[in-house]
């Protein structure tokens, strides 16, 4: 038997990849981490265990790439702050700019935001989780703080209120806990989350 192309090859695994990824998407918000096994995963996405560990090497390696996926919307190796919408949303003025990082926050928000909690959750027993969740906070503080310096070089920030500080309020008001506490628990839809969210930086942030 002829062996498969190489390109047909890489298809097969990327797709066994996308399918084992969506098995742990469902499991972890639905069970929860710690009572989803590896060998649950492998069940529900229908490869053996061995495949699992062979891709992944382990759980947690499996959750961080669930995040990077979901946050970014593709497995693109292209970094956030390198995504077309930050450069739009960063030439426009201030209240406009703000707007569209609650718009794009709330999509964001729509993907990763259940598979947050997972991680919020696992992190108050699971050290390395507590170390995922520290580092997406991080991550987010880092981002956010690209937008508020631009606010800053605007001369946009209300008095007495520096990059980093407002870096901060944002970073409480965008939250993932936020979302999921309005959309979730509230009924809110994302529209309306998107409105309430920019509406509230621009109150908070500018001057």
């Amino acid at each position: 038997m002829t062996p498969p192309k190489p390109g047909v090859r890489a298809a097969k695994a990327a797709q066994t990849r996308a399918r084992m990824l969506a098995a742990a998407r469902e499991l972890f918000t639905e069970r929860g981490y710690a009572a989803t096994s590896m060998q649950a995963i492998a069940a529900q996405a229908g490869v053996a265990v061995q495949t699992l560990y062979f891709t992944f090497e382990t759980k947690r390696a499996i959750l961080k790439e669930l995040l990077d996926v979901e946050v970014a919307g593709d497995d693109a190796p292209i970094a956030t702050l390198d995504r077309p919408w930050v450069a739009e949303s960063l030439a426009a003025q201030p209240p406009e700019l703000l707007r569209l990082l609650a718009e794009a926050t709330t999509d964001i928000h729509a993907r990763v935001a259940p598979l947050l909690e997972v991680v919020r959750s696992a992190a108050a027993t699971d050290p390395q989780i507590a170390e995922l969740w520290s580092t997406n906070i991080t991550q987010r503080h880092t981002v956010l703080a690209v937008f508020t310096g631009a606010l800053a070089a605007k001369s946009a920030l209300r008095p007495g209120l520096n990059a980093l500080r407002a870096a901060d309020m944002a970073l409480a008001v965008l939250a993932p806990e936020t979302y999921h506490l309005l959309t979730r628990h509230r009924g809110w839809n994302g529209r309306a989350w998107a409105d309430w969210a920019g509406e509230t930086l621009i109150d908070t942030l500018l001057a």
